[in-house]
């Protein structure tokens, strides 16, 4: 899967800004490295590991090249059947790679946007999410996480967009789909993903297009914790718990339709 767009996060003069008021732009990439190159080491760091990260995913991911590199202006993310065993002992048959700006760049609040062409196939899950900065200290989900756009492999022309607080997840979280019109699926181009967020609101768009919002008041009294600074992180599951679904058999035909591809962050 390739995420053929770039990543920015702005924020307004004021600390929060109206759907169309002016952003002022504070962190982007444009993945504009050589080919074959690692992504900004100043920008980025990893995950890496296989240990199910809490959704029983079934991938290994890595920093290698083969799972993560620049190319031709876009950051590709590809997810790979092969049997693989990392420094820690876990072996799985799956590669993939999750990157993050942990430790390097949080916002809070402001308009976080991606433009990205998916990859689909039963089994895989991409993503573009917001992680609370404090998780080292307070633990998931008390944290909160922000899913600008999650996808299910199975369903390529659907992508949701969710938060997470101290409720938990699954049906106590508030989340809401988009699906595009006329049988098109998000493989088929570059589709910009983003949120905007204020004090007390996190605005979901596809393209320009609104298609949820979430207030304070949607959550139960002091479940609320998006009022601090969050990371952006990139990634490519396989297999997982998402919204009661555990992807576990792909077809040879379905696995592997492209690179996830991010052109602009």
């Amino acid at each position: 899967m390739a995420f053929a767009t770039a990543v920015s996060a702005l924020c307004s003069g004021g600390g929060a800004a109206a759907s169309g008021s002016a952003w002022t732009l504070v962190w982007s990439d444009e993945f504009n490295g050589a080919n074959g190159s690692a992504p900004d080491s100043t920008k980025w760091t990893y995950d890496i590991g296989g240990n199910g990260w809490g959704n029983r995913e079934l991938e290994y991911y890595t920093s290698r090249p083969q799972n993560v590199e620049v190319r031709n202006g876009n950051l590709v993310i590809t997810a790979t059947r092969e049997t693989y065993t990392g420094a820690d002992g876990i072996t799985r048959n799956y590669t993939s790679a999750r990157v993050k700006t942990q430790g390097l760049f949080s916002q809070q609040y402001g308009k976080f946007e991606a433009r990205i062409k998916l990859p689909y196939g039963q089994g895989i899950w991409p993503a573009f999410w917001l992680l609370g900065s404090n998780i080292s200290s307070l633990g998931w989900p008390a944290c909160g996480e922000i899913d600008i756009m999650e996808n299910i492999g199975r369903e390529p022309s659907k992508i949701h967009g969710s938060l997470h607080g101290p409720q938990g997840s699954g049906q106590a979280s508030l989340s809401g789909a988009y699906t595009l019109p006329s049988g098109q699926k998000f493989s088929d181009d570059y589709h910009v993903f983003a949120v905007e967020w204020e004090p007390n609101e996190v605005r979901f768009y596809v393209d320009g297009t609104l298609y949820e919002s979430h207030t304070a008041a949607d959550m139960p009294a002091g479940s609320w914790v998006f009022d601090h600074p969050f990371y952006i992180i990139l990634n490519v599951a396989v297999g997982r718990i998402f919204l009661f679904v555990i992807g576990r058999s792909f077809s040879r035909t379905a696995w592997g339709e492209g690179s996830y591809r991010f052109s602009h962050l």
